[in-house]
């Protein structure tokens, strides 16, 4: 764990606590689970773990509302669980990457109670957007603005409205206070001196808001990147908060990392989070969010790259997470769905820079599409009374061994989210020791990462190709190539003697690539 750079070409393993391995039967993911099951990850050969939200809170939006940012809510452990799970992975030599949320607090945080307690103009209220109604008798919002959860963003309290930008439960911060940006800088040096290695920022391009508050029209968007000159995504003066944290990280030894979550919708203004003293990496939508295609494909990887070229920053590929539907199912679900997932991950893992791997993709895991209505969580659902169905799906928790529920995930058959029957055959226990599973094939390829000096961070070369293939080379001596469709493609010339260094498909042979299948050659 000396590499200085190691964020710059890291694979990183997001663990969605609720659903990664429960180590006390009540059916609820927590961090002595997640410790038990380190050595699968070091031994899946990532480098990085990110562990989703795990403070105290009420749950309302699974986490991500959060009353307390310095402990360990009680059904994941206690704050010893977490500095020992740290400790152990440092041990095992992995990094521990943790979950920021700055944009928003619980509702049951001390300050959001104080400031529901407290008169208008107060100095608790100006923590957070209060402001006054519209209306003669300010009956009405200050604008209209609407929720990414569904319905208003604003929530009336005694003569006053709340923002909040999410669900009711999630009021947003005022983050032109200098009490909320002190606070911040507290909790990130709380967690440093604890081990963490680094943290996932939360709806990083959304923590400044147009202080006049427009009302929006065409760019009123309630899912989706944001759109450039929106009034509360992407505003400037979220860099000068970013700049005071990386100033913070860089006094911490063994470059500790920022990760953002940005999701804007050009390549441009995401780099700009990117510049050399704001944050180190963030999250590649433009490549999760591609067309399986080709060309589209290749146009996402070359903007990406390109853009972040150009501030010095490393891209990061990622195919699944925890708020989108799981890649096998975008992808076609079923058995092509697989193959191209399959494909999807020589291809993620063999570019330049970081990649993420969400829990599950190493297993081939689809959405779980037919979860009951009474078990789904997400705000999203309840909120929009079932139009959206929410993120649940993909949070369904993980199959270890066994042919019945919980299937390893816990010592009782309880899971927070029922598993399906068929997920007995995609377990670690079923996958292990199969030569041809996906657990396999993403073991193999992270082995090949870690040990060929030309993957990771660096260049690539495209080759000549057909309509539906990409071809490019990494230096020295590694070529990819991905047919993204459907029928049999010919190799090119030179790959014809190329020596074999791992398919997506079981006994790849010939000079022609089949449908849906990605290939490494030694070249």
């Amino acid at each position: 764990m000396t590499d200085p750079a190691w964020w710059r070409h890291a694979v990183i393993y997001q663990v969605y606590v609720w659903s990664f391995a429960d180590s006390d039967g009540d059916g609820i993911g927590d961090l002595p689970g997640v410790r038990s099951r380190l050595p699968y990850l070091r031994d899946l050969g990532v480098d990085a773990v990110w562990l989703n939200p795990f403070y105290p809170s009420p749950q309302a939006d699974n986490g991500y509302d959060v009353a307390d940012y310095r402990d360990v809510d009680p059904r994941f452990g206690t704050l010893d669980d977490a500095a020992a799970l740290i400790r152990d992975a440092h041990d095992l030599g992995l990094r521990i990457i943790l979950d920021l949320v700055p944009n928003h607090t619980s509702d049951m945080h001390p300050w959001f109670v104080e400031a529901l307690a407290s008169p208008r103009g107060s100095r608790a209220r100006a923590r957070y957007l209060f402001r006054d109604g519209r209306g003669p008798d300010g009956a009405l919002p200050p604008n209209n603005w609407i929720s990414m959860f569904g319905g208003r963003a604003w929530t009336r309290v005694d003569a006053q409205w709340y923002l909040h930008l999410f669900a009711p439960e999630q009021p947003d911060l005022d983050w032109t206070n200098d009490e909320v940006r002190a606070e911040f800088e507290d909790i990130l040096r709380f967690w440093f001196d604890l081990g963490a290695d680094g943290f996932r920022i939360d709806v990083a391009h959304g923590l400044a808001k147009d202080p006049q508050m427009p009302d929006l029209g065409e760019k009123q968007i309630a899912v989706g990147p944001a759109p450039e000159g929106h009034p509360h995504w992407d505003l400037d003066e979220v860099h000068d908060v970013y700049r005071s944290w990386r100033v913070l990280a860089d006094g911490y030894p063994g470059d500790r990392v920022f990760v953002g979550e940005v999701w804007v919708q050009s390549l441009s203004r995401l780099a700009r989070y990117l510049r050399a003293d704001e944050l180190h990496t963030a999250f590649n939508f433009t490549f999760l969010l591609a067309p399986w295609s080709a060309k589209g494909l290749r146009t996402a990887i070359d903007d990406s790259i390109g853009h972040l070229l150009a501030v010095g920053a490393p891209a990061t590929w990622v195919l699944s997470n925890h708020d989108v539907v799981r890649h096998v199912t975008r992808y076609g679900g079923g058995e092509l769905g697989l193959r191209r997932a399959r494909a999807a991950a020589l291809l993620m893992l063999a570019l330049p820079g970081g990649a993420y791997v969400y829990q599950g993709e190493e297993l081939g895991l689809p959405e779980v599409e037919d979860l009951p209505d009474a078990v789904r969580r997400d705000p999203t659902f309840v909120r929009t009374r079932g139009a959206d169905r929410g993120r649940d799906g993909c949070r369904v928790p993980l199959p270890w061994s066994g042919t019945s529920p919980s299937y390893g995930f816990g010592p009782g058959a309880a899971s927070w989210l029922p598993q399906p029957d068929e997920w007995a055959w995609v377990s670690v226990e079923h996958q292990d020791g199969d030569p041809d599973s996906m657990l396999t094939l993403y073991r193999t390829a992270l082995r090949h990462r870690r040990d060929l000096p030309a993957l990771g961070a660096g260049d690539l070369t495209w080759l000549p190709s057909e309509e539906n293939v990409l071809a490019f080379r990494r230096d020295p001596g590694f070529v990819c190539v991905v047919n993204v469709g459907d029928d049999p493609a010919p190799l090119p010339a030179e790959l014809h003697h190329a020596p074999l260094l791992l398919a997506s498909v079981p006994a790849l042979g010939g000079d022609t690539l089949p449908g849906a299948t990605a290939a490494w050659y030694a070249r």
